[in-house]
């Protein structure tokens, strides 16, 4: 696979050439499209400023989207089969939705199709993924259905779906030695994915490093920290001040939030051009980001296992916090003029503030100087 960053350069000083353009190809999964809808919505950048290549240093990219696609029929598998080839180098596989097992299928039938082979017959989503994948720059699972499995995985599922990272294998690297890059959320902040996906587009024209990963496969400066951690609410906890209604501004755990265990950065970058996300519109944290959703955060509306614990000792010890700061409070919204008693040096204090004032407290006028109203 050849690319700009792979050139043999002998100016160490000199910029690498940039890469024109760049072929995305989406594979959709088990999954409701809402990972899409998410990355329509992205803000910075724009998908359309990254469609047209008016973001510096990045490539152009040619969106191959089963519902967004300008081509239809052969023309759009054409384009796959040029990958496979090897014609169209290099390129990146996204998948939404949640990978099925279609080995569970005995005889004719799938669960997923995209196109049709030479002879006529569907060609299953999963036999794309498998001649796609070893090719790729990158692998990227958009959502925790594609990133898990998710909903589609939930126990009890006919079609054994998983993850991709599942299906691929934890051993799989792409040929920029990189695991399955896991952007979850249901759906994801469309600008997670679409940083995630800048960032990467500089890694292979040259002009950036690696993406850093956690052990998961996930951005670590994305889904490094808890949700507890950025959220609004996290002072009302240390205080033991818990919610004890919905609408309330206080703290959620109360109510079964998952904040102080999932990794997530709804609370600080919010859902939708710096607007909305869960706790910040009065909602809980679900997990919906984690590896064990849905299946080990339902029901959705049940406090957590040790919430009793941790509220409990966080009311007894935020009291005795709350109770210290109110007394601090009141200290420290008076004006040491404000005091009524002091000590000597307070009160040398308060005479020489009033001596070299040009208004008498005591008169309430404003003393005019060389008057020898003094």
């Amino acid at each position: 696979m050849s690319t700009a960053r792979e050139t043999p350069n002998t100016d160490e000083d000199a910029e690498p050439e940039e890469l024109e353009s760049i072929d995305v190809f989406w594979l959709p999964g088990e999954g409701c499209d809402g990972c899409s809808v998410a990355t329509l919505g992205a803000t910075d950048p724009g998908i359309e400023d990254l469609l047209r290549g008016q973001v510096p240093h990045l490539p152009k990219i040619n969106l191959h989207h089963h519902e967004l696609a300008v081509e239809s029929g052969k023309a759009y598998v054409d384009g796959m089969r040029d990958a496979v080839a090897g014609e169209r180098d290099p390129y990146v596989v996204v998948v939404e939705g949640s990978v099925p097992n279609e080995r569970l299928i005995d005889g004719d039938g799938y669960w997923i199709s995209m196109g049709k082979d030479e002879n006529g017959e569907p060609v299953k989503m999963v036999d794309w993924l498998d001649r796609l994948a070893p090719g790729a720059a990158a692998v990227i699972a958009i959502g925790t259905c594609a990133a898990w499995g998710g909903v589609p995985a939930a126990q009890g599922n006919l079609t054994d779906a998983m993850g991709t990272m599942d299906y691929l294998g934890r051993d799989y690297r792409s040929q920029l030695d990189l695991p399955v890059i896991n952007v979850p959320g249901c759906a994801p902040v469309g600008d997670n994915f679409i940083e995630t996906v800048a960032h990467l587009l500089l890694h292979i024209g040259g002009f950036g490093p690696p993406l850093e990963l956690d052990e998961l496969g996930r951005p670590k400066w994305l889904f490094g920290e808890t949700v507890h951690r950025h959220c609004n609410r996290g002072s009302y906890y240390e205080e033991g001040s818990f919610a004890e209604e919905y609408g309330s501004e206080k703290c959620l755990v109360s109510k079964g939030c998952w904040g102080p265990t999932v990794k997530c950065n709804m609370p600080s970058r919010r859902n939708l051009a710096g607007v909305g996300g869960c706790m910040n519109v009065g909602g809980k944290c679900i997990g919906c980001t984690m590896p064990g959703f849905p299946d080990k955060f339902t029901p959705f509306f049940k406090k957590a296992p040790g919430a009793m614990i941790s509220t409990t000792s966080s009311k007894i010890l935020g009291g005795i916090m709350s109770r210290l700061r109110r007394n601090s409070m009141k200290k420290l919204d008076r004006s040491t003029r404000w005091e009524e008693s002091g000590g000597v040096t307070e009160r040398l204090y308060q005479w020489q503030l009033k001596r070299g004032s040009n208004y008498d407290p005591d008169r309430g006028l404003e003393r005019r100087p060389g008057t020898g109203d003094d």
